[in-house]
Order: structure tokens, then C-alpha cells, then sequence
């Protein structure tokens, strides 16, 4: 019996494949070298296709950027919100710094160290541009302000009585220390002389909630209580 012919692509499906693959390389290309290091005709040539090609789907290298950044923001958005919602349900009104904060590093955590390497190039690229306000800061507002705000919610419910301040400079460091762990420069690797790695998520996603958890805690105790001392 003869084999079945394959099933040959439609344009459609081409156009689909090509574009990822302008993606994959750009993503790579701008999480190494960031925006201004970073042509068209080096994505094209990382790719194999001419630049023209790159012309045809976007206007500029800066619409290339805002769609790499874009792409998988969704995904990593979607399951920190199932997850923040999963565990106020949980916690039924009570819940804890260290199980918000679990629900939103953790979840991110698991995701860079199990997926495939693009992954690890996005959050590369992430902690590149959290970093970079002339072209950064905006675009991160704009995909992940909601979540971010969603958990400063709930670690409102957790601490009623902290300065509103004080949840929001948390937060800062709480993603200043994701962002440097996402970024895997390897500082890490040096300074402890082996001991600690970049890339070991698992060590991080052990520590880094309960870590923080102890600052919010501290922090918002000194706080509000200087703030009854003055107060009375």
C-alpha cells in the first residue's frame, strides 16, 4: 500500500510558522543585546530570510519588540491570576503574606524552570526591560499592572493594618529580586563559588516567598506600630 502523501501547509499555516520563528530569534537576539542592540537584518539573518520579510510584518523594529514582549505575557498573567484567585479561595479570608506571595513567585518560578529555553529567554528579556525606563517601563505597565495589583489586594487582606505604602515598596522588592533571579547573570554563581547557581529555581522558589514574607511582616509591624506610638 503506498504511504499517504503529507498533508502540504497551507499559506496560512507558512505565514504562521514564519512568524514564530522571526519571534523565537528576536526574542533571543533582544534578551542578549536589548532594543538599540538589535537590527532587522540580524533577526533576519539569525532566522535565514531576508529582511524584507521582517518589513512585511512589522512596520519597525520597535513594533517587532512590543509584539516579542507581548506574546507570552498572557500566559504567565493568566496563570498568576488563576493562581492568586485559587488561593484566596483557599485561605477563605485569611490568608498570609507567605501564601500570596507563593501563589504569585511560585507559579512564575515553575513555569521559566520547566518550559523550554524561550522561556528563559523571555524572562531575560523581562528583567532587561523592568530595568530600562526609556522604553521599558511603559510597555510592562501596560501587560502586567492587573496582576500586579491583584496580589497587592490580597496582601492587603492579609495585612489590614499596614501602610499602604509600605505593600507597594514591598512589591518593589519583591520583583527587583525576581527580576535579578529571571535575568540568571550569574553572580550569583561566582560570588558563592559554586555553591548557589543563576539557574536553580528550585533553591529560589524554596526561599524567596518565606524570604520576602519576614520583610513585609517586620516591616509593616515597625511601621504601624511607630505609627500608634505617634498617634497616642
Amino acid at each position: 500500500m503506498a504511504e499517504p502523501k503529507p498533508k502540504r501547509r497551507t499559506k496560512a499555516e507558512q505565514r504562521a510558522e514564519s512568524l514564530e520563528q522571526i519571534l523565537d530569534a528576536a526574542e533571543y537576539l533582544f534578551s542578549q543585546h536589548g532594543l538599540h542592540g538589535v537590527t532587522l537584518k540580524d533577526v533576519a539573518q539569525r532566522v535565514g530570510v531576508h529582511t524584507s520579510l521582517l518589513h512585511y510584518y512589522f512596520a519597525d523594529k520597535k513594533e517587532l519588540f512590543d509584539k516579542v514582549l507581548a506574546r507570552r505575557a498572557p500566559v504567565t498573567i493568566q496563570r498568576r491570576m488563576e493562581a492568586l484567585d485559587a488561593y484566596e479561595r483557599e485561605a477563605a479570608g485569611k490568608p498570609t503574606v507567605e501564601g500570596a506571595l507563593r501563589a504569585y513567585l511560585d507559579t512564575d518560578l515553575d513555569l521559566y524552570s520547566q518550559a523550554d529555553e524561550g522561556w528563559r529567554h523571555y524572562g531575560q528579556l523581562g528583567a532587561l526591560v523592568s530595568n530600562t525606563p526609556e522604553w521599558g517601563a511603559e510597555l510592562m505597565d501596560t501587560l502586567f499592572d492587573d496582576v500586579v495589583l491583584r496580589l497587592i489586594a490580597l496582601l492587603r487582606q492579609a495585612l489590614p493594618d499596614c501602610p499602604e505604602e509600605d505593600l507597594f515598596w514591598g512589591y518593589h522588592f519583591v520583583t527587583g529580586a525576581l527580576m535579578l533571579t529571571l535575568a540568571r547573570t550569574g553572580r550569583i554563581d561566582q560570588l558563592s563559588g559554586g555553591l548557589c547557581r543563576s539557574d536553580d529555581f528550585a533553591a529560589v522558589k524554596d526561599r524567596m516567598a518565606r524570604f520576602m514574607a519576614s520583610g513585609f511582616l517586620s516591616v509593616c509591624r515597625d511601621r504601624a506600630g511607630a505609627r500608634e506610638t505617634t498617634a497616642g
